[in-house]
């Protein structure tokens, strides 16, 4: 049962319960179905229907019947997402191929979480994906849409649980979901995760932690309070990504594939890793004026931390540079050009170094306020609210060794010996501070729905945002005498929003809508002076869309066609090498999510975009060429999902997730063919308590590029079996 409906329910629980009560009978949400009615990604509870967007809510049910352990994979089951292999250790997503992590697209609890770790699903109810422009609910960023991860709320009632699951590559994984009722209106929860494997199936090994603790008290009443920690330790290995590689010495760029290798071979050092840490504190007041009346106001502190040791692995090659000279490598001096024909056991692969070393707090505070009245003779819908952020973020080096460092020699590997245990002592770098950026900022907005006539409602949001970045960065120089730069940001930007649906009854809504959204130049805390003070991008959104449910309500369909424009896209201007909003790019298509039971044995959840407009109308030759199809917009996309239940004990299930082709970023020239991937489950009730499931993933051990990039790409996991107990009490 999703905390979304555990809310309303204790929220409107005077004045609405005979209604829930009825909902719940007809139609499971929650950990009880993959179909949902109502979300709080549009700021406030509201119904899926009244909000004129594409919104796709992926349950705890589907979360759980996959084995999505992180946030990365939940997001496969959803049309329209992509990841792109930049820097690795966060989730670098695009939707609809715009970028979501590096503007800081993702929310927790509606309040943005910044995108510098890998998050695990341990503690969450479900995950809400909103399409199309949204800067008009959130502020800077949202082109692609947003993402929100809502966590598991203490409630009144509800069962204790614990998963245990074992798998390939010695993987191990407890999961706790403990709920404790510590008076008539309060109650804690506490959700617990500890993973280990030697491979996660795509070459990274799992060590990680986590630990999310809520109190609520007050629960119901009048005025009501929580208060939430939140603790999550990653310290994983990594995989940085593999090379492309061409089939002949004399093959096109269009030919360049994937190596022909096991997605579980690592080539890596055995002293990289990913570690980082994200602890949250979070304290959330709600007030309730009246059943339809009701002001949140949330506070959140945040400290993150990321140390990165990785290296990309490179095929070893002679190179040669612009004046035509050619230097072969000594680690390999016989190969003059690495491709599939002379690709062998013994061909030769070279580790770099990419250290990613930041840190990172923040400070959240927003109140939005959410009522229904009747003025003018029409019923509105009112959602307004106001917030304020800072963020700071220091970014350290390793210094050279002419600048008084130390850089340990990494060997070279063969493709015949993956796995070869070599170390180097990544302690002995000497670090530095490099930049940091401090960014203020404060938004307000307003939004009203209008019944204007009888089954027709008109949407319309505006809002204000002001921010400020400082930047600043710092030469490696071992002289300490730090000699930096400073650049400055400020902006001041309007969003806005309109829709108009069209509800000719409980179980039908159409819309159509508009809406704005920008990117500024320190959307990833990073200026200079090329881009400070550029003014942001503008991009814009349209979308015509429905929302059906059946006349029995257990199944929804959602359906929309699409165009999102960039209308002003940062370049740089190769004459003067300044950043200019001289871009412009597009993309348009269709989608459909489908979620609920077709017959009470048969669940089905099913999400697909076809995509088949996607252009760069303005660009940079060398880049992301004018004419050309923008990175990561493969035209198909998305995942297929379904249960039976053959008898009081066994329900089993299928699916599968797919990609069409796709180009890495900056159009290197060639195309990453789509793929297909494949999973089962069996589940076997033995009793009330005790549920035994055995799943495998990508069961045709299908090799494919899922993280993209023009040098190197991170293969997809391989085939991972899995066997999990699930134990109520």
């Amino acid at each position: 049962m999703s905390a979304l409906a555990q809310e309303t329910t204790t929220a409107y629980d005077k004045t609405l319960k005979p209604v829930v009560v009825k909902e719940k009978a007809q139609a499971p949400e929650g950990r009880d179905s993959v179909r949902a009615t109502q979300t709080t990604i549009g700021k406030g509870v509201q119904q899926l229907r009244d909000i004129p967007q594409s919104v796709t809510v992926v349950t705890e049910r589907l979360i759980d019947e996959r084995n999505l352990d992180t946030v990365k994979e939940a997001l496969k089951v959803t049309a329209g997402i992509s990841f792109q292999a930049a820097e690795g250790g966060e989730e670098d997503i695009k939707l609809r191929g715009f970028s979501l992590a590096s503007t800081g697209d993702i929310f927790v609890d509606g309040m943005r979480d910044p995108a510098f770790y890998e998050r695990d699903t341990f503690s969450l109810d479900r995950m809400e994906v909103m399409r199309g422009s949204a800067s008009m609910l959130f502020g800077r960023g949202s082109t692609g849409g947003a993402v929100n991860l809502v966590n598991k709320a203490p409630t009144l009632f509800g069962d204790n649980q614990v998963d245990v699951t074992v798998g390939s590559h010695n993987h191990r994984r407890v999961v706790g979901d403990f709920n404790i009722q510590t008076a008539d209106d309060a109650a804690l929860r506490i959700n617990t995760m500890v993973t280990e494997a030697d491979n996660n199936g795509a070459g990274s090994s799992l060590d990680k932690k986590g630990i999310s603790a809520t109190y609520r008290w007050n629960i119901g009443e009048k005025d009501e309070f929580s208060a939430s920690l939140y603790h999550l330790d990653n310290n994983n290995g990594m995989n940085y990504g593999m090379p492309w590689i061409r089939p002949t010495a004399s093959s096109p760029t269009s030919a360049t594939t994937t190596l022909p290798l096991d997605p579980t071979a690592y080539y890596g050092m055995a002293s990289d890793y990913n570690a980082g840490t994200a602890t949250t504190g979070t304290f959330t007041h709600t007030h309730r004026f009246d059943a339809d009346s009701t002001l949140k106001t949330q506070i959140r502190k945040g400290e993150y931390t990321r140390d990165q040791r990785a290296g990309t692995v490179r095929l070893c090659q002679g190179s040669t540079n612009q004046a035509g000279v050619y230097t072969p490598n000594a680690a390999c001096p016989t190969v003059t050009n690495a491709n599939l024909s002379n690709f062998s056991n013994a061909t030769v692969l070279t580790r770099g170094t990419q250290l990613k070393i930041q840190d990172m707090d923040t400070l959240y505070a927003q109140s939005d306020y959410q009522t229904k009245f009747k003025a003018w003779g029409l019923e509105h819908e009112l959602l307004t609210g106001v917030d304020v952020a800072r963020e700071t973020k220091t970014v350290y080096g390793a210094r050279s060794a002419t600048q008084g460092g130390v850089v340990p020699t990494k060997p070279t590997t063969t493709v015949g010996t993956p796995n070869d245990g070599a170390w180097v002592n990544e302690s002995s770098r000497v670090l530095r501070t490099t930049s940091d950026y401090t960014s203020s900022g404060w938004g307000a907005y307003m939004q009203d729905l209008v019944e204007v006539v009888p089954h027709w409602k008109v949407l319309a949001g505006l809002r204000f945002d002001h921010l400020s970045g400082d930047y600043t960065s710092y030469n490696l120089s071992n002289t300490n005498v730090a000699s930096q730069a400073s650049y400055q940001m400020k902006v001041s930007e309007l969003s806005k929003r309109v829709g108009v649906l069209y509800q000719p009854n409980d179980l039908h809504s159409y819309h159509f809508s508009a809406a704005t959204s920008f990117n500024t130049s320190g959307d990833a805390y990073s200026l200079g002076a090329t881009n400070a003070n550029i003014p942001p991008e503008q991009s814009v959104n349209i979308e015509l869309g429905a929302k059906l449910d059946t006349e029995d309500q257990r199944f929804t369909t959602r359906v929309a066609v699409f165009r999102s424009t960039k209308l002003h896209e940062r370049n740089t201007d190769p004459l003067v090498n300044l950043v200019t909003l001289s871009g412009k790019r597009h993309v348009a298509g269709a989608e459909i999510d489908i979620a609920g039971r077709l017959t009470p044995q048969w669940e089905i959840y099913a999400s697909y975009m076809w995509m088949p407009v996607a252009k760069i109308d303005v660009g940079v030759a060398g880049s992301e060429g004018q004419g050309t199809r923008p990175s990561n917009t493969p035209y198909h996309s998305g995942s297929f999902w379904n249960t039976y239940q053959l008898n009081a004990q066994w329900r089993v299930g299928a699916g599968i997730n797919f990609r069409g082709r796709q180009t890495p970023i900056r159009n290197p020239g060639w195309e990453v063919p789509s793929w297909v991937t494949a999973d089962v489950m069996a589940e076997y009730k033995m009793n009330e308590k005790v549920t035994l499931k055995a799943s495998v993933s990508n069961i045709t051990n299908k090799l494919y590029a899922d993280q993209l990039y023009s040098g190197h790409y991170i293969p997809g996991a391989g085939r991972l079996v899995q066997v999990t107990g699930s134990f109520k009490f």
